[in-house]
This record gives structure tokens, sequence and C-alpha cells, in this order.
């Protein structure tokens, strides 16, 4: 397990997870995190549905890397939802819980006793649990008991019909659309049920325990809000001209970078990387909306010299110039890069068979409490002999 310090941010934080899916494993994860215990309730015989999902280590032979990722410093405890002796050890595990995390379908709750509302409710049990269910569409509403996937999530909130864009949807204009890799909406979802969850539990000592109800998609139209409020204003985004006025994905001579200015000393900035060009100095070119205007040609000077030059040394120009520029660089060398050493991103977490592989630690740090490590991955029902975490 992680060793739940006193000075963690949620030290003493108590949490049950019951999870299915990536969004409520993930906000579990982002506590865990920062400290709180988290168990996990997991159906015995193969355990979560996530032990099963790829990507999987050894070649697709082992034992899947995003449950890794997602159980980091989790207890778990496997659990039968649908016999007494699981209920009763749901009920012994919400009794000394602050907050529940679950994705149970709705046709599903009452019968494992997860339903929040009513006499036998867990609020109505347990008066101040936070219970914090994450579902694809809510659980209220026309959809509430559809099901849905990560590529039905990501269109049903719009991301879908603005992919590809830019370069991408240059290069392969009839592609059709995409969905981003992994489990992005899932993880949108994770955080918003995360920080709702965080919200509820700080006002427990004024209004008690309440049901939180998470909608993925909700969480991510929160991502397309600019493409929301420019349909509000009369303007329909479209792959085929989503992307910036000048900027963007660039294709370098040993790889691609991407791009971004906004102000004007970056511009500046992206002038002197570009070893301040004739067509630069147009007059012109010192009004952003003409900048904007003329996109097209800017971004056609920026690729003839973005093609001569190798991406590292883009980069570290980039940086002495003040110009906001990344390079696309593949796993193996974000997991070794030296920027993400500096920052501490990831740390070593232990595997069931004993083997240490790293993990991202969290996406985000707090300057006066160092997170602690993330503890092992446990193997399924690895506490479920009556074992207690202390916080």
């Amino acid at each position: 397990m992680a060793p739940h310090t006193h000075d963690a941010p949620l030290a003493g934080c108590r949490v049950v997870e019951c999870a299915g899916t990536p969004a409520a494993a993930y906000a579990a994860r982002m506590l865990a995190t920062m400290g709180a215990c988290v168990t996990m309730l997991e159906p015995p015989g193969q355990g979560s549905p996530l032990r099963q999902l790829p990507p999987r280590l050894d070649g697709g032979r082992g034992e899947s890397a995003l449950f890794a990722y997602l159980a980091a410093g989790k207890r778990s405890v496997a659990c039968d939802l649908a016999s007494p002796q699981g209920q009763a050890v749901l009920a012994r595990e919400l009794a000394q819980a602050d907050i529940l995390i679950e994705d149970t379908p709705l046709a599903d709750r009452a019968a494992l006793g997860l339903a929040p509302d009513g006499p036998q409710g867990t609020l109505a049990r347990f008066p101040s649990l936070v219970h914090v269910s994450v579902l694809p569409f809510g659980s209220t509403g026309p959809k509430a008991h559809w099901r849905a996937e990560e590529l039905n999530l990501m269109h049903a909130a719009g991301e879908g019909f603005l992919l590809p864009n830019g370069l991408s949807h240059e290069r392969f204009p009839e592609r059709a659309p995409l969905k981003i890799y992994g489990h992005f909406a899932g993880y949108q979802g994770g955080v918003m049920a995360a920080l709702a969850a965080l919200s509820a539990w700080w006002a427990v000592p004024q209004c008690g325990g309440q049901h939180v109800d998470v909608s993925v998609q909700d969480a991510m139209l929160a991502v397309g809000a600019f493409a929301i409020q420019r349909l509000g204003d009369g303007s329909l985004e479209h792959r085929a001209t989503r992307r910036f006025r000048y900027g963007g994905v660039f294709e370098t001579r040993d790889g691609f970078v991407e791009l971004l200015t906004l102000e004007e000393r970056q511009w500046q900035g992206l002038v002197e990387l570009l070893d301040s060009p004739a067509w630069a100095a147009d007059p012109a070119l010192a009004d952003p909306l003409e900048r904007s205007r003329r996109g097209d040609e800017i971004n056609a000077h920026i690729r003839l010299w973005m093609a001569a030059h190798d991406a590292d040394e883009v980069v570290r120009r980039a940086q002495q110039a003040g110009v906001p520029l990344a390079k696309y660089r593949p796993p193996a060398e974000v997991v070794c890069g030296e920027h993400e050493r500096a920052r501490g991103l990831f740390a070593d977490t232990v595997l069931p068979d004993g083997r240490e592989v790293p993990v991202l630690q969290a996406p985000f740090q707090f300057r006066t409490s160092p997170l602690p490590p993330p503890g092992p991955v446990p193997a399924l029902d690895a506490h479920g002999s009556g074992e207690r975490a202390q916080p």
C-alpha cells in the first residue's frame, strides 16, 4: 500500500471504490494519490473488469497496464455484492468510509446495495457518506440507463465531430471521425468526480452526506467549451476548419512539433526562432488580426523552416526565445525524459509478481506537501482477510 502519512493532503480519508470503468477508477486513483486509503471491492474470480483491459504488459500476455496504473496504492477486497456475505462486507466498509465511488448501472443499484436514495439507500444507512456515481450520462434524464463506451462518449460530447483536424485533416481529409487514444473521456469524468467528491466531503460538517451525480458526457462537454460557445454565437466548428490561424503541428526533419503563439512577445520570439526572415519584416504583420488573416501564408513559411531542422534543436531554440513549442515523443522517451525526471512525474510501483514499473505519479503537485510515492498494485483480494489499513 501507499504510505498514508499524516502530512499527505488526504491523510485519514477513507474511500470505497466499486468500479468497472476507467472514469470511476481514475477518480479514486486521484484520491489515493493524495493519501486517501482506497479500498476496491472487486468481484471474486476475475476481479474488476479493468484487470482485463488493454494495453497489457509482456507483449500483450501479461496483466493490464491500465489496471496497474489505476490500482497503484489501493487495497483489494473480493466481494460478491449479490450475496449476503458480500453485502455484509459492503456495509462494513461503508460504515468506516468517507466517500463511495461507483459506476453501477441504474438497473443493478438496488440489488447490489448501491442505490443512494430510499429507505435502504446508502445515504439513509450512512448519513455522513459522500456517494459519488460516475455514469456515462449521469443517473437522471432520458439517457441515464444508456451504456456507452469511450467512442460513444467522445462523440456524444461533440469532440469526435472535430477530429482529426489541423495537419491530420490536411493529410487525410477523407479519414473517418476519430477518437483520442485511450480513455480520454473517462479520465475527464474521473477528474470531475474526484473534485466533486472532495467538495462534497468538505461540506459534510455543514450538510451531511450527499449523492454526487457525475456524467462523463458533461465532463467531456467542458473540454469543448469554446466550440460550444462559438456554436451559441452562430459559428459551427468543423474538423476541416478547426485549427490555429497560424501555428499548430509541423513536421521537422526527424519528427513532429506543435507550436502555439497567443501573445505579441511570442510572435516576436517566433520571428527570432525562424532567424528573422525577410517575409516576417512586413509591417502589416505587426497587426495580429492581419497575421490571422494570412495564417496559411505564415504556416507555409514555418513549414519550410521546420523541415530543415531537427525537432530537438527546434525545441531548444524555442525555449531560449520564449516560444511555446513542444516535441511529440514516443512513450519510452517521455518516461526517461530530462524534463519529466526533473519534475518527478514518474515513480515506480510494484506489480503483484514483484516487478517494478514506472507510472505517472499524478497530473498535479503540491508545493508544501510532496506526494507520497505510489504504493504497489494489489493482487485480487490482497486485503480480504480482515486486514484494516491505517490512514
